[in-house]
């Protein structure tokens, strides 16, 4: 193979993985009505898990964007916590196991915790 067609080759490739990435973007984007309606739907589901008694707030526990619902200040819902282990983020856990989880922050609370 020639060094022109393998040039043409990587060059063809290259602005293909281009062109598929910029359609991923576009598309992973939500409108704000979707984005309001999904961390609606997000805490429904929250506060139906603790309604049944088997679940409780851990704060503390949650990594970077992993919580599940309302980080404190600065955040709105489900997915929005901008630390490991910030303490104002929850993970709803089954009950009973939130103080004995260790992190390197320390164990979990079931309030929130001063970062």
């Amino acid at each position: 193979m020639s060094n022109r067609m393998l040039s043409a080759l990587v060059a063809g490739a290259f602005a293909t993985a281009i062109g598929s990435l910029a359609a991923t973007s576009a598309g992973a984007q939500m409108s704000k009505g979707d984005m309001e309606k999904m961390m609606k739907e997000k805490q429904a589901m929250t506060m139906k898990a603790m309604e049944g008694g088997k679940m409780e707030k851990c704060f503390g526990v949650a990594l970077k964007g992993q919580n599940d619902c309302f980080a404190g200040a600065g955040t709105t819902c489900a997915g929005t916590s901008t630390a490991d282990y910030q303490g104002n983020a929850f993970k709803l856990e089954p009950k009973g196991t939130c103080t004995t989880m260790q992190t390197p922050s320390g164990p979990g609370s079931l309030t929130p915790k001063k970062t």
